[in-house]
Parts: C-alpha cells; sequence; structure tokens
C-alpha cells in the first residue's frame, strides 16, 4: 500500500502546474477584453471566460493535466473573440464611414439644387426683364445688368428770345486773365490795319 501511495504521488509530481499555460490564457483574455470582445464577440469571451474559471479550478485541485488542456482551451476562445471583436469593430468603422460619406453627398446635392434653382430663378428674371424692355420698345439690356428705373419724359422748354442772346456779356477785369469770356477787338481795333 505504501508502494501505491508513492506511485500516486510521484505520478502527480510528474505533470508540473501549468502556470505558463495559465498565465498565457489570462493574458489572450486581457487582450479580447481589450479589443471589445464583450460587445462584438461576447458569446467566445463567455466561453473563454468559463474555460479559465474551470483551469484555475483543476489547478486548485492539482489536476494539472486538466488545468492545462483547459488552460489552452482558454487561450484559443479568447483569441478567437479577439480576432471576432477586432472584425466587428473594423465593420462598425466602416459602416461609420459609408454614413458619413452618404451625408456629406446628400448635403452636396442639396447644395447642388440649390445653386441650379438659384440660377433658374436670375435667368427667369432676366427673361422677364428682357421682355418687358422688347415690349416697351427699347434695346434689350445685356446679360447681367440691372434694370434702370423708367425715367419721365422732360417738358419742353420756350427758347430764350433773340434779345438775350445779343445781350452783351458782362465785362471781366482785363487784368485777371481767365476769368469768364473775352471780348475779341473789332477788326478795326486790331493792330497792323486788322491784317494778321
Amino acid at each position: 500500500m505504501t508502494l501505491a501511495a508513492v506511485l500516486a504521488l510521484s505520478g502527480c509530481a510528474s505533470v508540473p502546474p501549468p502556470d505558463g499555460a495559465m498565465s498565457q490564457a489570462q493574458a489572450q483574455l486581457q487582450a479580447a477584453r481589450d479589443a471589445g470582445a464583450a460587445d462584438y464577440a461576447p458569446v467566445d469571451l463567455g466561453f473563454a471566460q468559463d474555460k479559465f474559471q474551470q483551469a484555475q479550478a483543476a489547478m486548485a485541485a492539482r489536476k494539472y493535466d486538466l488545468a492545462a488542456d483547459l488552460a489552452e482551451e482558454a487561450s484559443a476562445d479568447a483569441m478567437l473573440a479577439r480576432t471576432k471583436a477586432r472584425l466587428g469593430a473594423a465593420r462598425a468603422e466602416i459602416q461609420s464611414k459609408l454614413e458619413e460619406n452618404n451625408r456629406v453627398r446628400t448635403q452636396n446635392e442639396e447644395a447642388k439644387a440649390e445653386a441650379q434653382q438659384h440660377a433658374a430663378q436670375q435667368q427667369a428674371a432676366l427673361a422677364t426683364q428682357q421682355a418687358a424692355q422688347q415690349a416697351g420698345g427699347g434695346a434689350p439690356a445685356p446679360a447681367g445688368s440691372a434694370a434702370l428705373p423708367a425715367q419721365e419724359p422732360l417738358p419742353d422748354l420756350p427758347a430764350p428770345s433773340s434779345s438775350t442772346l445779343n445781350a452783351p456779356l458782362p465785362q471781366q477785369d482785363q487784368g485777371q486773365p481767365g476769368q469768364g469770356f473775352q471780348n475779341v477787338p473789332e477788326p478795326s481795333q486790331q493792330p497792323n490795319g486788322g491784317q494778321p
């Protein structure tokens, strides 16, 4: 019986505790959480956590073979959860970019439609203005010119009388040239007898 107990103890002692596998599984679980597996791959993350807890229980019971297997499974499930989380995050980013592109495209189309509507309104106003000018007998206004307000015709003014036209101009002081008109001397008053 002592021999059986020694063999049993030596069998347990031959398998060392899987500390490396447990540490790796724990690191993979943390990496999966950091990648957003709780949002994008909650089922796979749950499997990994359950297997890690089972591996911890096997370690406490000194079932190191089972603990090593469960730790490897937990590590594999955690890597799968992390990969799915990265894929989910990439899809979410792509979806966000598509929505942003659609929003910008819609804004551009609205701005283009507004510009076209504004141009059509300007063309219609110009056509109306030109039609009104042609109906009024005036020459068409050049493109882009603003409409001038209509002017009333000027009343006829009487012509000045001939006495007003023949009246002498006021004489200016001869010493100050450049003020008003000056009288031209009569031909008989010119020096050299009126000859140039």
